[in-house]
């Protein structure tokens, strides 16, 4: 079943994802592609669209992403973000220059246009006027919040351009070529602090690109099923399941695609939380009836982590040793073609892959950088292009249990990116030990699933002068970390009950040996991220 697409070129902005998950929520379906990349690759998609994403660029600098000429010739709907909104005005002939002064944070947008089809079923606020509750909408100016961010701005609209909507430091915060289907915006309608941004979205790609909104988990698993069929053929396929959500799921989808040809490797590296190994073997093997191979190979990552404090080097480590060992389990089970893993958009997002030469690596991931070039294996990744929360529905559509659909994500390299520093295996019982009283907390008041969507404890590589009984303690310190966020791509600190951050601060520091101190990371992302290495 074919569905309408939308492209949306990324020029290098760090809410570019979030674009692509505002459209996927209308029920469109998206791909994100770099400015870079070539026509004929963009244009195999047929695309109903374009959006253009912004970027911390000037379109007026030397070497700034340009417009490709495609998109205009295409004669397709285009909506241009904030810089996508200066590209399509410095390419049509209008006028871009540095604001005198910058525009960060909340705005109030007055849309004098509202008839217009970006603006449909908005839902309005008036201006500080007495008389405004009883008086049409038109004489007034409707007022919405947005979220600006962008240091120049569109001074002259190109010809043919209509100017929608303003703010008190953008006379031209959006406007339109209604005829070329042309529209654009200074403020970003994708982000969670402009209320009503989903609705342009869902306005443009529906109303104005005419796209189809059936793009849901069924129809996903429907051509995935059909995808993985096609590339696996008579093949047979192992997949590393960790037992998180993102494993979980794919192996399910993977499974109901080409059935026992599936054969689930768990890899017992020592670096899981408590408990979690039993518990992966009974899930998969007994309830969900996997061919599932239990490899316990904990001394094996503990030599080779032995002295690495690094945690790129880290993440290296055990991205290749997980192959490694792949290898090694697939030559006894026979000819094995393909690896298949629960890689998801934040993931490669994140590792800025080689067609995003305008985003920076922030961190290279277990399940995309840490593969060896020289692997046996053909890649089978079928949630690649998905968010997180999309991967959760897709969960409950194949029938997966509500413990393993909604359990909170764990890194690929498990607790060695949370054991800050040298790791030993009494330095990972002991962030064992912290993690599982704060997850067990959590879950007594009820904040495990909906309060918090990440939560756990960092043991720290430092020491700190305590006091215990009558003796002086120079122990580790223990750092726990809770965040609340919709996609993982932004984040804010969970704000937990304070008498709950006390109890665990009191069991940590009296049951688990070596820690005498605990902190709480009331770090956003960005400028953090979730985790700490």
């Amino acid at each position: 079943m074919a569905h309408d697409t939308i492209v949306i070129l990324d020029f290098g902005s760090q809410f570019s994802q979030l674009i692509a998950r505002r459209v996927r929520e209308a029920k469109v379906y998206s791909e994100l592609l770099s400015w870079t990349t070539p026509a004929e690759k963009v244009m195999a998609l047929n695309p109903k669209g374009f959006i253009l994403s912004g970027s911390p660029n000037s379109v007026y600098e030397p070497g700034a992403p340009t417009l490709p000429r495609y998109v205009l010739e295409s004669g397709l709907p285009v909506l241009g973000i904030c810089y996508g909104m200066q590209l399509l005005a410095y390419n049509l002939g209008g006028q871009v220059a540095a604001s005198q002064k910058r525009e960060y944070g909340p705005a109030d947008l007055q849309v004098d246009v509202p008839e217009n089809q970006l603006f449909q079923n908005w839902i309005w606020e008036y201006s500080d006027i007495d008389d405004a509750p009883d008086t049409p909408i038109s004489p007034y100016p409707a007022i919405q919040q947005v979220w600006m961010s962008h240091g120049d701005k569109v001074e002259q609209l190109p010809p043919g351009f209509r100017p929608l909507a303003h703010s008190d430091n953008s006379p031209l915060a959006a406007a339109a070529d209604v005829a070329r289907r042309y529209y654009a915006v200074q403020f970003h309608p994708e982000v969670a602090h402009t209320p009503q941004g989903s609705t342009l979205l869902r306005n443009f790609v529906v109303e104005i690109c005419g796209c189809t909104p059936d793009w849901t988990p069924a129809s996903f698993i429907e051509e995935q099923v059909e995808a993985i069929r096609a590339q696996v053929g008579d093949g047979r396929v192992v997949l590393g399941l960790s037992g998180g959500v993102d494993s979980a799921v794919a192996a399910a989808l993977i499974h109901r695609a080409v059935g026992d040809q599936l054969t689930c490797i768990f890899v017992d590296h020592g670096l899981l939380r408590q408990g979690e190994a039993v518990q992966v073997v009974e899930t998969f093997e007994r309830e969900q009836r996997m061919h599932l191979v239990a490899v316990n190979a904990v001394e094996e990552y503990l030599e080779a982590l032995d002295g690495i404090t690094d945690p790129e080097q880290k993440r290296k480590i055990i991205g290749e040793k997980f192959v490694r060992i792949f290898e090694r389990e697939a030559q006894k089970l026979g000819q094995i073609d393909f690896l298949a893993q629960g890689t998801i958009y934040p993931d490669v997002i994140e590792s800025a892959g080689k067609d995003k030469k305008d985003a920076h690596v922030i961190k290279t991931h277990h399940n995309v950088g840490g593969l060896p070039e020289d692997m046996d294996f053909e890649l089978v990744e079928p949630l690649r292009l998905l968010f997180k929360d999309e991967v959760r529905q897709l969960g409950v559509a194949l029938g997966l249990p509500e413990s393993l659909v909604w359990r909170q994500p764990f890194p690929g390299p498990g607790l060695a990116i949370r054991c800050l520093g040298e790791i030993t295996w009494e330095r990972l019982e002991r962030l064992r030990q912290a993690d599982a009283i704060f997850v067990e907390e959590l879950r007594q008041v009820d904040m495990l699933k909906w309060g918090t969507q990440q939560s756990f404890a960092v043991l720290l590589p430092v020491k700190s002068v305590g006091v215990m009984g009558d003796g002086r303690t120079y122990q580790e310190v223990i750092a726990l970390r809770a965040v609340t966020t919709d996609d993982f791509m932004t984040a804010d600190w969970a704000r937990l009950p304070y008498e709950m951050l006390a109890r665990v601060s009191r069991r940590i520091v009296n049951e688990v040996s070596g820690v005498n101190r605990v902190v709480y990371d009331i770090t956003s992302k960005p400028p953090g991220t979730i985790e700490w290495e």
